[in-house]
């Protein structure tokens, strides 16, 4: 680990090797923890690097630690500006992944959320693609995904995610890169950690918050996209696993997946086996509004240097 990188920890910004929990700590043990994951990309003509989106995975945070009884250190803006120091400290040159975490912090025995001290975690790594996005083979997995009534489907709880690691490595152990996971009643759910789209009959369709689904950003913005690039609307309704088999495209979405093609399922081709036109639509346009390029999207991305304007003729 670079010595020279900090975070954010407890109220201080410090040596992300210096970071340490106890191995006592109520989240290690019990998974009592949540967390976000944002990108920072670099756009390299103008020297800038630029946060997606920042103002709303911190309120997707706040809603997430409500979920376990966990009050945030600071409001929302003071979260943004510190994460947006905390990337100028590190200067850098490159995209970066972004986790800010908050955890019941006590070193106790004991299942329970109240009467629990809680503590605060922002660091930031540098980071290339998750998946790979030229397109991949997928597997419904066996493993069905959370249920909402088991624990919050829609809140990023570090416990949840035992149940993707188990669909992902399960898709792995087959050959596959990544699970289709189903809901129990047997609806398309999600991928392993990543919200799914469905071009099926010339529409656009995702699965509804109802199907257990995390309510993700980047799903958010691709439903944007769709309409203001393509004029296309996107139906947010339940998809049965055997609708997917006769798409004409697919595709994950997410933080760090970023738009990934699933161009085969359950050893089927799916579009010919090849990556579509609307997904290659959407990708790019994504990778426009994220480095800057798109100049209608200002409002989600934050600048993290502090640039004098460029005076030249």
């Amino acid at each position: 680990m670079n010595s020279q990188v900090v975070c954010y920890f407890n109220g201080s910004f410090v040596p992300l090797q210096d970071a340490k929990v106890g191995v006592m700590t109520h989240a290690f043990n019990y998974g009592t923890a949540c967390f976000e994951g944002i990108r920072a990309y670099w756009n390299a003509d103008e020297r800038q690097l630029y946060a997606f989106r920042l103002a709303d995975h911190f309120d997707r945070l706040r809603r997430s630690a409500h979920m376990l009884m966990i009050e945030l250190p600071h409001d929302r803006d003071t979260l943004c500006e510190i994460t947006r120091d905390l990337l100028e400290r590190n200067a850098f040159e490159g995209d970066v992944y972004v986790r800010p975490l908050a955890y019941l912090s006590s070193e106790m025995i004991g299942v329970r959320l109240h009467n629990v001290e809680h503590g605060f975690v922002i660091y930031a790594v540098p980071f290339g693609d998750y998946i790979e996005t030229g397109g991949i083979r997928a597997i419904t997995s066996s493993w069905r995904r959370i249920d909402d009534n088991a624990a919050p489907a829609r809140a990023k709880l570090t416990g949840i995610y035992v149940n993707s690691a188990f669909a992902k490595t399960e898709a792995f152990l087959n050959g596959a890169d990544e699970a289709i996971m189903l809901t129990d009643d047997g609806h398309v759910s999600e991928g392993s950690a990543e919200n799914l789209f469905a071009l099926v009959a010339g529409e656009l369709v995702t699965p509804p918050p109802t199907d257990n689904i995390l309510l993700g950003i980047t799903r958010d913005t691709v439903i944007r996209l769709a309409e203001d690039r393509l004029g296309m609307q996107v139906c947010q309704r339940s998809i049965d696993r055997s609708e997917l088999y006769g798409a004409d495209e697919l595709f994950l979405c997410g933080t760090g997946a970023q738009i990934v093609p699933i161009t085969q399922l359950d050893h089927r081709a799916i579009g010919g086996g090849r990556v579509g036109p609307v997904t290659t639509a959407i990708s790019r346009g994504y990778m426009d509004v994220v480095h800057g390029r798109d100049g209608r999207y200002q409002e989600w991305l934050t600048p993290v240097y502090q640039r004098e304007p460029d005076k030249r003729p």
